[in-house]
């Protein structure tokens, strides 16, 4: 080519070329490599596979379809999912239709709505935790669970209610060891502490005898593990007795106080005011101090102590069974104090649901043997012995000693 560079190509001097390789101009790799060389080789391939599956995403499933595939597939993911069997999870969807609580519209299901709330109660999801998992905005999150946080409420005044004084409960007519002495007891009351997100601000208050920010939450169960009765919002530095005399002095509270006769059983943490019946002071009184040491009760007031504890576990056993249902309970996120309140009394209510839906459910199984050991609570021991208006159940407490000292040959309390 004249005039040109010598290395200069153009597109008319590339003639387009028939040949192809065949197998015969393939030689093996085997022939370049050694065996170290060809182990590399291998490994190196088989890290990249690896490296590329890890950061190979099957496709998001919708809200919609997440959810039928939960609701329908096996039993064990929608529990792990919503902490409740299929039929309650479909049977509180029903119940939220039928009421007019939740309603269906073009954008998201009743089951769906019910999801997101359950998720983030159950497993404490972050709200860009539920957008991934439900393909929704975060704004759609937040106003789907606060509607149905406000549905859940509405099922709390329905479903949270006070026991039937004129009964003698099942479970102590069918205990031996309890119904000759406690046939008047018609149910257990305590205290929780909740955790709660407050601002720096506010922490002081908060913080209980551990140094937590919680909220105590008092409670009234029935001995077959259900709230009668929920007051939260108290700041955890309150104590037990200051809680329970702002229920008893708040009418619209509408605090089921028993009647003359009929008493709940509680700690040292109240007083034995008429209606609460009170364990010995400064005696043995929990169910580990007996089992740690395989030790029995050697007087009567020991032996009260310790019916009197197995008697009261059930509001313990019922705590622990709510909180282990309900992650956000033992991890409350940045929500208003207000709302933070409300989760708690909606998990109330949905741990009632549950258990009137489902009396074989898997979390109540772990919380159902009566003598079923916890710590002590860090409570404020009271002395009311020289209250005037304890003198009642003081007497009642020393009258049912008594009588199990003399089943048990044990000398009486003087």
């Amino acid at each position: 080519m004249e005039g040109g560079s010598s290395n200069s190509v153009s597109i008319e001097q590339v003639e387009p070329t028939e040949q192809f390789l065949d197998d015969n101009d393939l030689e093996p790799v085997e022939q370049f490599l050694d065996d170290d060389d060809l182990d590399i080789l291998i490994a190196w391939l088989c890290i990249v596979m690896v490296d590329m599956s890890m950061h190979t995403e099957e496709p998001k499933l919708s809200g919609p379809k997440w959810i039928r595939e939960i609701v329908y597939g096996h039993s064990d993911r929608i529990y792990e999912a919503f902490r409740m069997e299929r039929h309650v999870f479909l049977n509180l969807c029903d119940l939220m239709r039928t009421r007019g609580w939740l309603k269906d519209n073009q954008y998201i299901r009743i089951d769906e709505q019910v999801g997101i709330f359950l998720s983030l109660v159950s497993h404490n999801n972050s709200n860009r935790d539920l957008c991934e998992r439900f393909q929704r905005s975060g704004k759609t999150i937040s106003k789907y669970f606060n509607i149905v946080l406000k549905a859940i409420l509405k099922l709390s005044k329905e479903i949270i209610r006070p026991p039937s004084f004129d009964v003698v409960p099942q479970e102590i007519l069918m205990d031996p060891s309890h119904k000759h002495y406690f046939k008047d007891c018609v149910g257990a009351m305590g205290g929780t502490h909740i955790n709660v997100n407050v601002p720096e601000s506010q922490q002081i208050r908060f913080r209980n005898r551990k140094g937590i920010t919680t909220q105590n939450v008092l409670c009234v169960c029935s001995f077959d593990m259900k709230f009668t009765f929920v007051y939260a919002g108290w700041e955890g530095s309150a104590n037990d007795c200051r809680v329970l005399s702002a229920a008893l002095e708040t009418p619209r509270l509408q605090f089921s106080r028993p009647p003359i006769g009929k008493y709940y059983v509680v700690d040292s943490g109240y007083t034995a005011l008429p209606g609460f019946l009170t364990p010995f002071k400064d005696e043995r009184y929990h169910l580990n101090d007996y089992k740690e040491n395989g030790r029995q009760p050697r007087t009567a007031k020991e032996l009260f102590n310790h019916k009197h504890s197995s008697l009261r576990n059930v509001i313990e056993r019922l705590f622990g069974a709510l909180k282990n249902r309900f992650t956000i309970l033992r991890h409350m996120p940045q929500f208003p104090i207000r709302k933070q309140v409300l989760i708690v009394i909606a998990c109330c209510a949905l741990h009632n649901y549950i258990r009137d839906q489902d009396r074989m459910d898997k979390n109540f199984s772990l919380y159902e043997d009566p003598e079923y050991p916890f710590e002590p609570r860090d409570v404020e021991v009271v002395d009311d012995t020289l209250q005037e208006q304890t003198i009642g159940m003081n007497m009642l407490r020393k009258n049912i000693a008594n009588k199990m000292a003399r089943d048990y040959n044990m000398p009486e309390i003087s």
